[in-house]
């Protein structure tokens, strides 16, 4: 089956990246004043228009702006998936 689940936990977010080789990432053109602009995990190859950013940076803009993680496990035929988006947390 190939549910979602939503989730707020640094840790699960981290960890499901990390078994799927993705790395946090923001969108460069939308840096500003050396702070994370939109956030994206990326799996590779390497986008020009990605910049790598550390966890704690990752996670500062992430609460910053209120996000939950939207995410799949796995596909409905039993794979791994990368399927994610990042959504506004429920009030």
């Amino acid at each position: 089956m190939s549910e979602s689940a939503t989730t707020t936990d640094h840790d699960e977010i981290r960890k499901w990246a990390e078994e799927r080789d993705g790395r946090p990432s923001t969108v460069a053109s939308t840096e500003e004043n050396g702070h994370a602009g939109i956030l994206r995990i990326d799996f590779g190859p390497k986008e020009n228009a990605l910049d790598e950013v550390g966890w704690d940076e990752f996670f500062r803009k992430f609460d910053e702006s209120e996000l939950a993680f939207l995410y799949q496990d796995r596909t409905k035929d039993g794979k791994i998936s990368r399927f994610h988006k990042f959504v506004r947390r429920d009030a």
